[in-house]
């Protein structure tokens, strides 16, 4: 899977396979996705604002998300210079 952490956010980044739950937000997805692995700052996504950059705390310390709605998140690892264990979450 390479960069990515899970089979489901791969299918729908590299074949355009989405996951039944995500449908409604494929687009949003698939964009913020495609910024996630091609930043080379991580500062990088905190423009749009509503990205909401933010490190994550407790069992996912280490890793980063931002927002693709209310509910779901991209959550990804930084190592300084590209992300890895990159996966689309229902964060709640």
């Amino acid at each position: 899977m390479g960069r990515f952490a899970d089979k489901h956010t791969l299918a729908l980044y590299e074949d355009g396979l989405c996951h039944p739950r995500w449908r409604s937000f494929e687009a949003i997805a698939l964009r913020k996705l495609d910024r996630v692995m091609n930043i080379t700052r991580l500062d990088d996504l905190r423009v749009p604002p509503g990205n909401r950059l933010e490190a994550l705390r407790g069992d996912r310390s280490g890793q980063w998300s931002i927002r693709i709605n209310d509910q779901y998140r991209i959550c990804f690892k930084w190592d300084g210079t590209q992300t890895y264990a990159i996966e689309i979450t229902d964060y709640h």
